[in-house]
């Protein structure tokens, strides 16, 4: 498959960075679902911090999570959204409920009952020289998202039959309880013909699981996104600087993961600015994704991943 085939455009000019003007295909997305309060201190940096501080900023409270942040963008693209997370029996229920309703997403959660939903404090500090803060992220760890299930992938399954891709991120592997369930979720998605798409997240993947523990999901993966320099990091390579190191890196990839996934790389200044897009022994594309200092970064990767996505299944 070449994702260029028909049209030497990057995914960034077509369909672009802000919703096709079509929307087609069924994503089915497995992920965290949470609440979380964000936060940007303008006038503060965390290391010059000594002593408590009240600080007045902007903040929000939003429902959130990584199937839920991928959902908001890929509803712009895609023809159907499902999400399936875990969640918890609290307030913040209907309100996780309502918020997929609002965006046109359909609800495949399971609730776990008696159980809190998860919490996440994401807090950014003082803009440096043009370049956004340090992110702070305090996630909740014990979060129900951990407990997904291979039973709350098998009530899921006709979903997951009836999409075009499945598509699942690393935070499910720091369990070994969810990572079951995303193994069992792309067997369902293999054997009946569904696509798998894997975001090779938290970008520290590499501190928190061995390889061992990573390289089976990207394994049976048509297509992983990645930030080089996580990926260099798993496999034990020098992080890559700049375009032809990144390029160096792919004969490794190859040789440590079988199959033939389509490998989107983000890299540059922030893991961000650029893209290369390669399958086994073929450099496919590289183009700039569109991230530069005027850009919001929240939400930037799961803007592009959703424009990649549509891009990727309109060439097959």
């Amino acid at each position: 498959m070449d994702p260029a085939a028909g049209d030497a455009r990057s995914p960034v000019r077509w369909p672009g960075l802000d919703g096709a003007a079509r929307r087609r295909f069924a994503l089915f997305v497995i992920g965290d679902v949470r609440i979380e309060v964000r936060a940007s201190l303008p006038d503060v940096r965390f290391g010059d911090l000594a002593a408590d501080r009240l600080c007045y900023a902007p903040a929000r409270a939003l429902v959130a999570g990584t199937a839920v942040n991928l959902a908001r963008y890929a509803r712009g693209y895609f023809a159907r959204v499902s999400v399936l997370g875990r969640v918890g029996d609290d307030e913040y229920t209907p309100i996780i409920r309502r918020e997929l309703r609002r965006l046109g997403v359909r609800d495949r959660l399971r609730v776990e009952r008696d159980a809190a939903n998860g919490v996440t404090i994401m807090l950014r500090d003082r803009p440096r020289g043009g370049r956004p803060g340090v992110r702070l992220l305090v996630a909740e760890e014990e979060a129900p998202a951990r407990r997904l299930a291979e039973s709350d992938v098998r009530a899921a399954a006709t979903g997951i039959r009836r999409a075009d891709v499945l598509f699942m991120d690393g935070y499910a592997l720091l369990s070994p309880v969810s990572r079951a369930a995303l193994h069992a979720a792309a067997r369902v998605a293999r054997e009946a013909g569904t696509l798998v798409a894997f975001d090779l997240v938290p970008h520290d993947i590499d501190a928190r699981l061995p390889a061992i523990d990573v390289l089976p999901l990207l394994s049976v993966a048509d297509v992983v996104i990645a930030e080089a320099p996580t990926l260099a990091r798993l496999l034990g390579h020098p992080v890559p600087v700049g375009s032809g190191e990144v390029r160096a890196l792919l004969p490794a990839l190859d040789r440590t993961v079988p199959g033939r996934p389509l490998w989107l790389l983000r890299f540059g200044a922030t893991a961000l600015e650029h893209v290369l897009a390669h399958q086994r022994e073929r450099l496919l594309l590289e183009y700039p994704s569109g991230y530069g200092a005027d850009v919001e970064r929240t939400g930037f990767g799961d803007r592009l991943a959703s424009g990649e996505l549509y891009w990727w299944l309109s060439a097959r």
